[in-house]
């Protein structure tokens, strides 16, 4: 393992990658910082934003050392248990949420799920994977 460079085997991360985990990074340190300094209302939406920001920041960063390819978005959506996982939730917050007024949302979530769940199989299975 070398200090100050890549790991052996691993491409090098992109500019898009790079710019986006900085972007995140200012967002959470600016809108944390907006948190502290704003009054009232402005200062308690700025935190929310400062810690979407930084959760953010960590699942990317999370994704992009587990999947260190160019194909980030298509090992995700071929990634079954991910899709199941979604499916399963979203399947949940539906049955959950009888006759409230957002159970449409999760009705069409568990739809867009479980044709990702469907997608996600057939293409492993296609492929031998």
């Amino acid at each position: 393992m070398s200090f100050g460079g890549e790991p052996p085997g691993r491409p090098p991360w992109s500019r898009r990658r790079k710019r986006l985990l900085v972007g995140l990074a200012v967002a959470a340190v600016l809108t944390g910082a907006g948190a502290l300094t704003l009054p009232d209302e402005l200062g308690v939406t700025s935190g929310f934003v400062a810690a979407l920001s930084a959760f953010l920041l960590v699942a990317a960063t999370v994704v992009f050392l587990a999947i260190p390819g160019p194909d980030t978005f298509g090992a995700l959506l071929r990634t079954v248990p991910l899709a199941g996982s979604v499916f399963v939730v979203a399947t949940l917050l539906a049955l959950s949420n009888a006759g409230q007024s957002l159970r449409w949302m999760w009705i069409l979530a568990a739809v867009a799920a479980a044709g990702w769940t469907a997608f996600a199989v057939w293409d492993t299975r296609r492929s031998g994977r």
